[in-house]
């Protein structure tokens, strides 16, 4: 808070003093001397009395305002035309259908939008890939509002807004998997659309400091709600675009005080909140708070109590103001001094409620767009000051039900029409027609011309992209090989996979590794020398392990991103290369590696936007596996990622075993998504155990690719047979446990590696689907049946995930008997085989279910199964691992 001024004079001659050095030597030599006083002050005090905030007002004064370019009167009347849409697609879709929708958002934010699509948001054309435009989701109803004037969609489409089940109809917030070719980036969960805008500027940046893409001047515009920015996310990465200096990215935060409830800061002032936290991170604050309207007024407040009266105003009073009337106005923000009310005397009430935000005023807006787009070194915010519901008068203007309302009565919806003097007769106003200017008048023209000017569509997405070549399978021949007596890992065999691609003379530079700051637990180390780390700055000193062969190695062109400690960032920058087809024209391979329990369980909600944005990519789960990772304890240990991948519909998961299960996986995958150009995603584990890797047995490749294949046949004179599955970590378990069944039991039992449990669900959902679709034709099999067919006795299934991932395929075995075995409950620490034995997942609890699946068939008697018990030393009254 200010204090008083209790010496004016000495006061006026320290401004004078400023003001003499700022014209004798400029703007840099004051701000060095007020630096001094201050670092002067912190010396004696030990601490910094500053400010972080500028005064509740414009950060662009009138003066500084540049000339608007446009035809104001025509841009209102257009943008009249698409408020006008945006509202009544609502109302008649809650009319016709009751899917509703959201009115209010738009409301506040036309002007915002309608600035950039007129003057600064650049379409793709042949020689500019166009910039990027993250729009606020709830504010969709506006930009199909607007693509309808400009002829991309029908009005049928607008009365199918939220209906697409059947129909050709609009998604109800940008949804690039539902609308491929009109929605770009998916938004709506709130605050992914900030911290994935951020590392999309980053990654664009990155492209131009490899080389793979000349700087064009592309801007990434991210709309976003002030109530939005209480998500963590929404501010995760304005440290990583101030650091990084990424002028190239521009944050407006539409500021209209209200989030879905009610006030966003009842009690103090977000907008002042705001600004402070991304002065402090790097960022250039623009703040567009007052229409033209104020600015007469400003200037003849000579007391600066209007200043006064604007700052100890809270957002709860600016809410309620607008959500009255102008005497309201008058008497409770005018009239709280004699003052000010003298200020407003010779103005009408109307006049008075005229007074708009600056987010309503396209000059103010676009001379806040205008310095941002101009700005360099920076990357910069605009803070508006808008009303929530801007328009909809007492139907929910600056109320607090407003982002609910999905219905305007007919006086309400009479009285927008009038408010934006709108082409609609009284006749009409039950119809609720969509409005565009006629064909040849002078709006369409001046529409036309617009965005001819500044180039293609927007929002669009253009999905075409090169096809890479994708090298075969021999390729990687080396992981196909018995490895003899020496270990190794899967992360190791995907370590040489990148190494690989690395080295492929056409893909080399297409492939993006992302590591979450754990190289060197994945044995990645080795690269640091070899490509290098991307540094915007390269490397400004000298390695503390500079001596050593692979010392750690920041470059401008580094290929590698080394997002530190930082999930969601990473995934951000997984996105951002896994959409680069679209987004850039050019196709890059991201291959994203973090230990799998802080994969999926940590970042859900960008997984599932990373599928709606149809990403193409890799995501490597190391360490993965409830019992793999020894001594790290509860909440290292995964046993659901499996489970997370699985509800995704484009993730593609495999729980891998072998390096040559690895590598076919992975090949197929750069077949799929850089050959074929399917729009999926794939979810691979991989494991931190070393041990002797086998061939590859001859015809397994289709099988590992469809979820499963025989590994090990039975011999065919030994009776009984139990059938064993395993896959990833267990995989190995059951193996040993087929050994120990043949030596200690005389049961022969055939291994089957499960590289997919998750695909093999997949595969027999289709076959019932199709088999209940088409009564009178032969059924199909699943591809599971087929696999068994003529394989006799029991299945045990084992994994080193919960049960329910090997129960994916229970439906699938027809009426063999099931055994699931998996690690169900809180992990913790000790040695794998501790664990293992812990969770009932090890070669001896395999050999027990296999020997109790036989005993329930009446193929061997249960005594069998209590001296196996007794045997391997198992306590039948051991605690259930699950509810431990």
């Amino acid at each position: 808070m200010n204090s008083p001024d209790v010496d004016s004079q000495e006061t006026h001659e320290w401004l004078a003093a400023m003001d003499a050095v700022h014209t004798a030597e400029g703007r840099t030599r004051t701000h060095y001397l007020i630096d001094q006083l201050l670092d002067q002050d912190v010396i004696r005090h030990g601490d910094l009395h500053g400010r972080v905030t500028t005064p509740y007002l414009n950060s662009i004064s009138r003066e500084r305002q540049p000339v608007y370019p446009g035809n104001l009167e025509l841009e209102q009347r257009l943008s009249a035309y698409v408020r006008w849409n945006a509202m009544v697609m609502v109302l008649r879709a809650g009319k016709h259908s009751n899917v509703g929708g959201h009115i209010a958002t738009y409301a506040s934010a036309a002007v915002l939008y309608e600035v950039g699509f007129n003057h600064f948001f650049r379409g793709r054309t042949d020689s500019f890939d166009g910039d990027m435009i993250y729009i606020q989701g709830h504010s969709a109803p506006g930009i199909y509002g607007r693509a309808y004037l400009e002829g991309r969609i029908s009005e049928a489409q607008l009365d199918n807004f939220r209906r697409e089940a059947d129909r050709d109809g609009l998604s109800s917030y940008p949804h690039p998997r539902l609308m491929p070719d009109f929605w770009q980036f998916p938004t709506v969960s709130m605050g992914l659309g900030p911290l994935t805008a951020a590392y999309q500027a980053r990654f664009m940046r990155y492209l131009e400091y490899r080389g793979l893409k000349s700087p064009q001047g592309r801007k990434v515009w991210a709309f976003l709600g002030d109530g939005e920015m209480d998500q963590p996310e929404s501010l995760a990465a304005i440290a990583l675009g101030g650091r990084e200096k990424l002028d190239n990215l521009i944050f407006v935060v539409n500021c209209n005080l209200q989030r879905l409830d009610g006030p966003v800061r009842g009690n103090s002032k977000i907008v002042q909140e705001l600004e402070a936290t991304f002065r402090a991170a790097g960022w250039q604050v623009i703040k567009v708070m007052w229409g033209g309207g104020w600015d007469a007024l400003l200037e003849r407040d000579q007391s600066g109590l209007l200043r006064q009266r604007m700052m100890e105003c809270v957002d709860g009073d600016y809410q309620t103001f607008k959500s009255q009337s102008g005497a309201y106005v008058r008497e409770h923000f005018f009239g709280k001094y004699p003052q000010l009310l003298q200020l407003v005397a010779d103005m009408t009430d109307e006049e008075i409620w005229a007074l708009t935000r600056g987010g309503h005023d396209p000059e103010k807006v676009y001379a806040a767009y205008a310095q941002a787009s101009t700005h360099s070194g920076q990357p910069t915010v605009i803070l508006a000051k808008t009303v929530k519901g801007f328009g909809m008068g007492e139907a929910g203007e600056g109320q607090n039900i407003n982002h609910q309302l999905k219905k305007m009565s007919a006086d309400a919806v009479r009285a927008f029409r009038d408010r934006f003097a709108l082409p609609v007769s009284d006749s009409q106003l039950e119809e609720m027609p969509y409005l565009k200017p006629a064909p040849d008048s002078e709006e369409a023209r001046y529409f036309a011309a617009r965005r001819s000017q500044m180039g293609g569509y927007v929002p669009a997405r253009i999905a075409t992209a090169e096809t890479l070549p994708v090298p075969p399978l021999s390729a990687f021949s080396a992981l196909l090989k018995d490895s003899g007596e020496r270990g190794a890992s899967t992360t190791m065999a995907f370590v040489r996979i990148l190494g690989t691609l690395l080295k492929d003379p056409q893909l080399s530079e297409r492939v993006v590794p992302i590591v979450p700051d754990e190289s060197r637990t994945f044995g990645m180390e080795g690269l640091f020398r070899q490509i290098g780390i991307h540094s915007y700055l390269g490397q400004l000193y000298t390695p503390q392990d500079a001596g050593q062969l692979s010392y750690y190695k920041e470059a401008k062109e580094g290929q590698i991103l080394q997002e530190g400690i930082n999930e969601s960032g990473a995934i951000a920058s997984w996105i951002a290369a896994g959409t680069a087809y679209s987004n850039h024209g050019l196709t890059t391979i991201p291959f994203y590696i973090f230990y799998s329990m802080f994969g999926l369980q940590r970042v859900g909600d960008l997984a599932w936007a990373a599928a709606d944005a149809r990403t193409r990519g890799f995501l490597l789960g190391a360490t993965s596996g409830r019992t793999t990772l020894m001594g790290e304890g509860l909440q290292h240990d995964d046993g659901h990622s499996h489970v997370l991948s699985s509800v995704i519909p484009s993730c593609v998961s495999y729980d891998p075993t072998f390096p040559y299960e690895l590598a076919t996986i992975v090949q197929n995958g750069l077949q799929r998504m850089y050959a074929e150009q399917q729009d999926i995603y794939y979810y691979i584990t991989l494991l931190n155990e070393n041990y002797p890797q086998p061939d590859m047995p001859a015809g397994a490749e289709a099988g590992i690719l469809k979820g499963m294949y025989l590994f090990q046949s039975a011999p065919a004179d030994h009776q009984p047979q139990v059938q064993l599955m395993g896959s990833g970590a267990i995989l190995r378990e059951v193996i040993a446990a087929g050994r120990l069944l043949a030596d200690d039991f005389s049961i022969a039992s055939e291994i089957w590696s499960a590289t997919s449990l998750t695909e093999l669900r997949r595969e027999g959902m289709k076959t019932e689907r199709w088999n209940l679709l088409h009564p009178e034709q032969p059924g199909r099999t699943s591809y599971v049946a087929q696999c068994l067919e003529g394989h006799v006795g029991p299945l045990v299934v084992a994994t080193d995930y919960m049960k329910i991932v090997a129960d994916q395929i229970r439906p699938y075995v027809q009426d063999r008997r099931f055994v699931a075995l998996g690690t169900d409950g809180f992990g913790r620490s000790d040695t794998r085989e501790s664990l293992r034995r812990c969770f009932e997942v090890d070669r001896y609890f395999i050999v027990v279910a296999a020997l109790k699946a036989l005993a329930d068939e009446g193929k061997i008697a249960p005594t069998l199964v209590s001296q196996a018990l007794q045997r391997y030393g198992i306590d039948s009254d051991k605690p259930d691992p699950a509810y431990v």
